[in-house]
């Protein structure tokens, strides 16, 4: 007879203490689970002070333990009342929560919009599924999803599937890559008008509602800026780190600085793996070996530089690119063209930095912020 603690809490989150919405694990019921051979213990505080309710959640961990492991298991219920925490001011929270099985996260971010973020979201995503790794895509940009478009699903829409006992949603799945949007379940004529509250917990849904299955990178596209569904991500997931994009323009390294800031502030830490120069020059069909820089040139090169980050590389300016996003076909999907090589080769380094911050760094914890601007250093 083997198992684990974790086992343990799966089985907590299916137990619901009275009068309250949420599993024991997520309501942070559990204070503590501990194993001794085929003894478990574990120690419970609830907000229902009668004698019944306390009976009541014994007697169904006993149940869920002893049916989904052996009956053979002692089990030890340590049931303890305790008085109702208040609210947090900030509704906008969603809690942390690892996720076993995806092996690395990385946020894509930018400081402003217009600088091809989720193009090169998309693209890295393929290069890295043609690299044999499993890749998904969650599309955090709550006001503005582009995923479904690019990946040509979207008039996809989630099946429901069991897992554990639990419905969860079955992300899309295009060219290896598998794939969730608020996209799918949008009106594409309609805006969506939603307070913080809203997206985080439609963020939420959409983070740990879904079947994702065993992941090598999930991939986040952040929207634009620095704001609550940033605040709600970082709180929600241990990111291993985060790739800025930016355009060569001054006004768009102003906003890219502050996007790798953010990451970089006491009470967030996630590391910054580097910065991609996105449409760092035009190249014309007809003049292939020529580079025209229309916005500036080096600009994202000198400000990883100055920031002390890795740059990543750069990607043209080519019509293929945008004709490719357009039809819902990335650009990375072409062979031996040097727009997928240029994809292939900002992968391979970022992939590179990731294994450095691995190996260097301790594993990045979700973190907890009351407020816009981080008064809190408090870790989950």
């Amino acid at each position: 007879m083997s198992f684990n603690k974790q086992e343990i809490y799966n089985i907590l989150e299916s137990i619901t203490e009275p009068g309250e919405g949420k599993n024991l694990v997520e309501n942070k019921n559990i204070t503590n689970v501990v194993i001794f051979g085929t003894e478990v213990m574990v120690d419970v505080n609830i907000h229902n002070p009668t004698l019944q309710a306390k009976k009541k959640i014994e007697l169904e961990i006993k149940k869920a333990i002893h049916s989904h492991i052996d009956e053979k298991i002692e089990i030890k219920v340590n049931v303890k009342s305790v008085s109702k925490p208040k609210k947090e001011e900030d509704s906008t929270l969603i809690k942390g929560k690892e996720i076993s099985n995806i092996k690395n996260i990385i946020a894509i971010a930018s400081g402003k919009g217009g600088v091809g973020k989720s193009t090169i979201t998309a693209n890295t995503a393929i290069s890295l599924s043609k690299m044999g790794f499993k890749v998904g895509v969650l599309d955090a940009d709550i006001y503005g999803p582009s995923m479904h478009l690019m990946f040509d699903v979207e008039k996809e829409r989630p099946l429901s599937v069991t897992i554990k006992g639990h419905s969860k949603m079955k992300p899309i799945e295009n060219y290896g890559v598998k794939l969730l949007s608020l996209g799918f379940f949008t009106n594409p004529n309609q805006a969506v008008i939603w307070r913080g509250p809203m997206a985080s917990k439609a963020l939420n849904q959409l983070i740990f509602d879904a079947d994702w299955g065993e992941l090598d990178f999930l991939l986040i596209d952040l929207p634009p800026g620095t704001g609550d569904v940033h605040l709600s991500i970082v709180q929600a997931l241990p990111i291993n780190g985060a790739v800025i994009v930016s355009t060569p323009q001054n006004i768009a390294l102003a906003d890219a600085k502050k996007g790798v800031a953010m990451f970089q502030q006491e009470s967030i830490q996630v590391p910054v793996l580097g910065i991609i120069e996105n449409m760092s020059y035009f190249t014309p069909e007809e003049l292939p070996e020529n580079k025209y820089y229309i916005f500036g040139k080096d600009g994202a090169k000198f400000l990883a530089e100055k920031l002390e980050t890795k740059f990543l590389g750069e990607i043209p300016l080519v019509q293929s690119i945008r004709e490719s996003g357009d039809v819902g076909r990335p650009v990375a999907l072409q062979e031996n063209t040097a727009t997928e090589k240029a994809f292939a080769n900002i992968t391979k380094e970022m992939v590179s930095e990731l294994l450095k911050r691995n190996a260097n760094l301790p594993p990045t914890e979700v973190v907890r912020i009351t407020t816009m601007s981080g008064c809190t250093n408090e870790k989950k």
